[in-house]
């Protein structure tokens, strides 16, 4: 009997890559950096944990990698426009109810990372470019320099995570109907923000 061709080595690195980031997002969503596991890690992935290491460095490492992917899909998903701050607070609100584990990822980062030099990549060159940009949308007269860029970006980014599942406010599951007015409640509070 002949034998079944077996798929490149390739296609099966590519998808053990896949399931090991999967795997960490979950742990590193429910433990944090500190408390995450390679061994469980590699055990959800189905995959050797030396292969974790080989592929991906340290927990660090792979923590920031785990960031940086995740941080890459927001970019791509929801598009920051400086201009209009309220669609875009909508937008990501919308994003991260969909996506609980984004902002459980990026409180054990803020949580576990105060102070050191280390920071995922793509994370850091986000706010970078979206403080620049709003800075330049100030000082175009596109909005008002009521607050500084960082701040502004800083409290859109706090009222459109305020009713996510990781918010200690939130109740177990909200009905769509109440998804919908606290979304609208948030575009408005940013709406208010930036209005001249």
């Amino acid at each position: 009997m002949p034998e079944t061709p077996r798929a490149p080595r390739t296609r099966d690195s590519e998808a053990a890559k896949a399931r090991l980031l999967q795997a960490a997002t979950d742990e590193f969503a429910a433990h944090g950096i500190s408390g995450a596991r390679i061994d469980r890690i590699g055990a959800a992935a189905e995959v050797n944990k030396a292969q974790i290491y080989t592929y991906f460095g340290n927990k660090d490492q792979l923590f920031d990698i785990v960031m940086d992917t995740h941080v890459s899909r927001i970019l791509d998903e929801v598009p920051f426009v400086p201009e209009d701050l309220p669609g875009y607070s909508g937008r990501l609100f919308d994003f991260l109810i969909a996506n609980p584990h984004q902002l459980r990822l990026a409180t054990w980062n803020r949580l576990e990372r105060t102070g050191r030099d280390t920071s995922p990549v793509q994370l850091a060159a986000s706010m970078e470019r979206k403080v620049a940009e709003i800075t330049r949308a100030q000082a175009d007269g596109l909005i008002p320099m009521t607050f500084t860029a960082e701040d502004l970006l800083t409290f859109v980014l706090a009222l459109a995570s305020a009713w996510t599942p990781a918010s200690p406010v939130i109740p177990a599951a909200l009905e769509d109907a109440a998804l919908r007015a606290h979304r609208a409640a948030v575009v408005e509070a940013v709406r208010r923000l930036v209005s001249g």
